[in-house]
């Protein structure tokens, strides 16, 4: 696909981002606002006719896009018909084209000894060039099938559910807990890196489509699931794996140590109802931040903390540092552990003159005050010896924090409407539900997404949520 030399004769160059100068004096989305048509063509030609495209495999690309096919198109300046490849498969590839770690890039056969095309960029210029030319519009269905269908939770699962059902003809209500929909999408990332107009922008298209939704509405709460089951001829649930997984040493009650995700769901509403999201009673002004726990959740605190004017910000991580290059343990096209700097990372670096990160250290105790706030976190270095951690005696220290942020991924759904429609769990406490079957134990209700295959990607709650609703679909007809 491409060029057919494109691969030989390109380096690969990623689109920059604004300034860092510039973007950490705003909440403004951190991508360049405008795409290099020419460049990107060139980034489109790198593409190999490989025999496998990798970059579509499941490993490579849970939603299997049809990567080759609109790297090509792209590179034939035929934008159009790139961005009908692009939908296809994705029915959300502005999200995915922002917050996706590219698992595809990671796999493409390119990468096995060349630096891989630049499908991210790719993806995310194609859907916006869409949307700039106006091509992309209200899936309205004429003829509907009577049946009517309420999804639980306004995720990436459940807005991947709600538009293929709606697309099948079905009637769509999607019922939110909190003001707006979107949930992760709205809340759970940053605005630098989803602008929440984005995210706005497509909830308005599925309403233009027809899809309903209720915010505000708690299910198993506010309507049990029973009375949901008599208005409704099936059910999805797509809430999330929103239950954290906490720290349990001396001083966690100590006030200033909260859950990262609390911390961003509080700015990002800040943001949205006042405009800054320091105005939040969570904001990071003028303290020493330590954020433990690294991965996308830890780098978004990182920058939301230095947006707000952090004094010093530090990221604990547990595991050593990773190499540059993949290890012998980790061959393409597996995802590669290597060393990354993220935009909070390098933001951090630039104003504080080094990488936030410390390695291979443990949380022992939090220490506080005597009026009950934190004062700092009492820290161990570890290693780790034939698989087993090992504290390194005599490496024991305190570091100053009056705002500790925990990002250590998350465990499972919470429980509140499991127990209230009576499904059962599986043996790591999600939803149970078989994958490509996605049934519950409970006639009628399906579900998708991380509450039922636990925390993951954007890409993989948009996947499920697509599947779900084909299984909706054979059971309702």
């Amino acid at each position: 696909m491409g060029k057919v030399t494109g691969f030989r004769e390109f380096d690969r160059k990623i689109e920059s981002y604004r300034p860092i100068e510039l973007r950490i004096k705003d909440y403004a989305e951190i991508f360049s606002p405008k795409h290099h048509v020419a460049h990107l063509q060139e980034q489109g030609a790198r593409c190999m006719d490989c025999g496998v495209p990798f970059c579509q495999s499941e490993n490579g690309c849970p939603l299997y896009n049809l990567i080759p096919e609109w790297n090509d198109l792209v590179y034939k300046n035929k934008w159009q018909e790139a961005l009908i490849r692009l939908h296809k498969t994705n029915n959300f590839p502005e999200f995915t084209g922002r917050v996706c770690p590219a698992p595809c890039e990671g796999s493409c056969v390119l990468g096995i000894n060349s630096p891989a095309v630049t499908i991210k960029n790719i993806e995310q210029a194609i859907v916006d060039y869409g949307f700039e030319q106006g091509w992309i519009k209200p899936y309205v269905v004429e003829h509907k099938t009577g049946k009517k269908v309420a999804i639980v939770g306004s995720g990436p699962a459940g807005l991947a559910a709600a538009d293929e059902l709606n697309k099948m003809g079905h009637s769509i209500t999607v019922f939110e807990r909190d003001e707006r929909p979107g949930g992760l999408l709205m809340y759970g990332i940053p605005n630098m890196k989803l602008d929440k107009g984005i995210v706005n922008r497509r909830v308005n298209l599925l309403k233009n489509s027809g899809i309903e939704f209720i915010t505000e509405t708690n299910i198993g709460k506010d309507i049990t699931s029973s009375e949901l089951q008599k208005d409704f001829d099936a059910l999805i649930f797509a809430t999330g794996s929103t239950k954290a997984r906490d720290l349990t040493v001396d001083n966690r009650t100590a006030e200033g140590v909260h859950l990262a995700m609390e911390y961003l769901t509080k700015n990002t509403q800040s943001l949205l109802l006042n405009g800054h999201a320091d105005n939040s009673d969570l904001s990071a002004k003028n303290k020493d931040v330590i954020v433990i726990g690294g991965g996308d959740t830890g780098t978004d605190c990182i920058g939301t903390a230095l947006r707000q004017g952090a004094r010093s910000i530090v990221n604990f991580e547990i595991m050593n540092k990773p190499p540059k290059n993949r290890a012998d343990n980790n061959p393409w096209p597996l995802w590669p552990l290597i060393y990354r700097v993220d935009y909070g990372h390098e933001e951090t670096a630039k104003v504080f003159g080094k990488d936030p990160r410390q390695y291979h250290l443990m949380t022992q105790s939090f220490a506080k005050k005597a009026n009950g706030k934190v004062s700092g976190v009492n820290t161990i270095d570890v290693d780790f010896k034939k698989g087993q951690l090992v504290k390194i005696a005599g490496s024991e220290k305190t570091w100053d924090a009056q705002l500790v942020l925990l990002s250590m991924g998350f465990v499972s759904p919470e429980h509140y409407l499991s127990d209230d429609a009576s499904i059962e769990l599986d043996e790591s406490s999600n939803y149970k539900a078989e994958y490509g079957q996605y049934t519950t134990s409970q006639v009628g209700i399906f579900t998708a997404g991380d509450c039922r295959r636990g925390q993951s990607l954007v890409v993989w709650a948009i996947h499920e949520g697509r599947e779900a609703a084909t299984q909706v679909n054979a059971y309702l007809s």
